[in-house]
Parts: structure tokens; C-alpha cells; sequence
């Protein structure tokens, strides 16, 4: 995609779980448009973080969302 100040910049989709009392701690993990994160792709301590903060969700941190941040 092209704009009239030049290509459009690239981004990259990050599934957020952001912490219910906003203390500023959040996890970011890469996703697809969907959320999907490729499991097989994280280190153990990423791995080990997703599935902690998927846990949490609802207690400790919101449902997570996808954001879409420029890559670079």
C-alpha cells in the first residue's frame, strides 16, 4: 500500500494483556492478525510468560488485544 508521502510503513501485530490495575506491567507477544501467537517460535521464558498471563486473564490482566505497532 502506497500513500501520498510514500509506502505505507510496515507493522507488526502484538497480542497484549495488559494488567487490570494499570500499574504499567504488561506482556506483548508477537501474533497474527487473529491473535495467534506460534508457540514453537517463543523461548521458554516467552512461552512460560503467554501462558501465565493467559491464566490470569479476568483476575490479574484484561483480555488481551492486538496491536499493531510500525516495525523497525
Amino acid at each position: 500500500m502506497q500513500s501520498a508521502n510514500g509506502p505505507a510503513p510496515a507493522l507488526r501485530r502484538f497480542l497484549c494483556f495488559e494488567r487490570l490495575r494499570h500499574d504499567g506491567e504488561r506482556f506483548a507477544f508477537l501474533c497474527d492478525d487473529h491473535g495467534r501467537v506460534d508457540l514453537d517460535a517463543m523461548t521458554e521464558p516467552a512461552r512460560n510468560d503467554y501462558f501465565f498471563a493467559r491464566a490470569l486473564v479476568g483476575h490479574s490482566f484484561c483480555v488481551p488485544r492486538v496491536q499493531l505497532v510500525p516495525a523497525g
